[in-house]
């Protein structure tokens, strides 16, 4: 019998499930982002380790981390709290975006290729293909998807881990604006016009477009 390891092919891929503290996380997140666990609703451990079939373990894990971006409070004696939605706190959220997606931006226009700019097309591509199939679920990952394209091709994991953070607490809001027929016609637009201005190296111009569409955002959000 031979000893030799199979070979990596695209007939007999080698696949490495993700860690279940990993997809744990990944299923949290998304109930909590969509909604389907409503802010200010409270948790207990051993209910998610019987509703999602992952141990304990894996569960403390994800809740820790859903903990450190700010979607959950870990409560003694309480449980788990989903973090409640403000207008206060998204108008926080978005004055800090507005500062960071702005250098995100203009760092993606200073370091854009030919590869990078087919990159951020295929984003934006797909939040119209996302739109089309009128699932909110899908449209905001995708939309979430538009920005880490912008993001990773800035350059700079610092401002990448900060946007990650920022996206996660954001995302809930966005799925009460994303839900607007109307918005969702302006996103597409604004996503344009992004891709346009750093596809031109135009960084100013890039940081301009970005700000109005987190501000966009805002007025769908808000009124104001």
């Amino acid at each position: 019998m031979s000893s030799e390891l199979p070979l990596r092919t695209s007939q007999n891929p080698v696949r490495r499930a993700l860690p279940q503290g990993e997809q744990a996380y990944s299923l949290l997140r998304d109930r909590i982002i969509s909604l389907e666990h409503k802010p200010g609703e409270y948790l207990n451990i051993a209910s998610l380790v019987d509703e999602t079939g992952f141990g304990r373990t894996p569960i403390n894990q994800a809740l820790q981390r859903l903990a450190s971006e700010g979607l959950v409070s870990i409560l003694p004696r309480k449980g788990i709290l989903i973090a409640p939605l403000s207008i206060d706190s998204a108008l926080d959220l978005i004055e800090v975006r507005i500062v960071n997606e702005r250098l995100s931006a203009r760092l993606a226009a200073q370091h854009i290729d030919k590869e990078s700019i087919e990159r951020l097309r295929a984003a934006a591509a797909g939040f119209e293909s996302a739109v089309e199939s009128n699932t909110i679920s899908q449209i905001m990952n995708s939309d979430r998807m538009f920005h880490e394209t912008m993001v990773s091709i800035a350059a700079n994991q610092h401002l990448a881990d900060i946007l990650n953070v920022l996206h996660a607490q954001s995302q809930r809001f966005w799925a009460v604006s994303l839900s607007a027929p109307q918005h969702v016609g302006e996103v597409i637009v604004e996503h344009r016009h992004i891709v346009d201005a750093i596809a031109k190296g135009d960084a100013d111009l890039a940081a301009d477009c970005v700000e109005t569409h987190i501000r966009s955002f805002r007025l769908a959000l808000t009124g104001r």
